[in-house]
């Protein structure tokens, strides 16, 4: 992937978003039920309020990406339930296909985000999904080291920020491998 399309994706992907269309590939939702689903089952990686999920909804609503419906209930107000195009479809599934951005944030929460719906929809795909984050990772880390040794020593504030920056990676590369062993041969998800 080039790196001006990497960094275009790693910017979009950095939104909640692709977790609410990957709960929407599962199955059809309400939008308080989607923030709830959101919040017990990713609620360590995504910190969103109830309005930011319904901001959001209606964003995809309006881009193509979900379709939503009233559905009345019993004695109760009718509801908007939300299901995915196939627009949204084919959006998520590129999503889940690429590698997160080279940095802690990204990692924290888009590659965990991908990792959880690839072993929810496509559990044999971890493995390379990991793999794949390894490499971006590795190269992100060897570029990083090579500006170092070419950082002039003056640059005393620079040369720091970037070895911290290296440190957290290189957390980051070990903790991708405690992933692969925590999930362990059959990738069972205890939920």
């Amino acid at each position: 992937m080039l790196e001006s399309q990497q960094r275009s994706s790693y910017t979009g992907a950095l939104s909640p978003e692709y977790a609410l269309l990957g709960f929407l590939a599962l199955r059809e939702a309400h939008g308080y039920g989607l923030h709830q689903q959101l919040v017990q089952e990713l609620g360590q990686v995504w910190h969103v309020s109830l309005s930011q999920t319904y901001n959001i909804l209606g964003r995809l609503e309006r881009q193509g990406y979900i379709s939503g419906s009233m559905m009345p209930q019993d004695k109760l107000p009718a509801r908007r339930t939300y299901h995915l195009t196939q627009a949204g479809r084919r959006r998520f599934d590129q999503w889940l296909q690429s590698p997160s951005g080279c940095s802690v944030h990204a990692i924290r929460v888009e590659f965990s985000t991908r990792l959880y719906f690839a072993l929810l929809l496509q559990p044999g795909y971890a493995d390379e999904l990991i793999d794949l984050q390894v490499k971006v990772v590795q190269g992100g880390l060897q570029r990083m080291r090579k500006a170092l040794s070419c950082m002039p020593p003056e640059q005393t504030v620079n040369r720091l920020g970037l070895s911290l920056r290296i440190r957290q990676l290189t957390s980051v590369a070990e903790w991708l491998t405690e992933c692969r062993t925590a999930l362990g041969p059959a990738h069972d998800m205890e939920r």
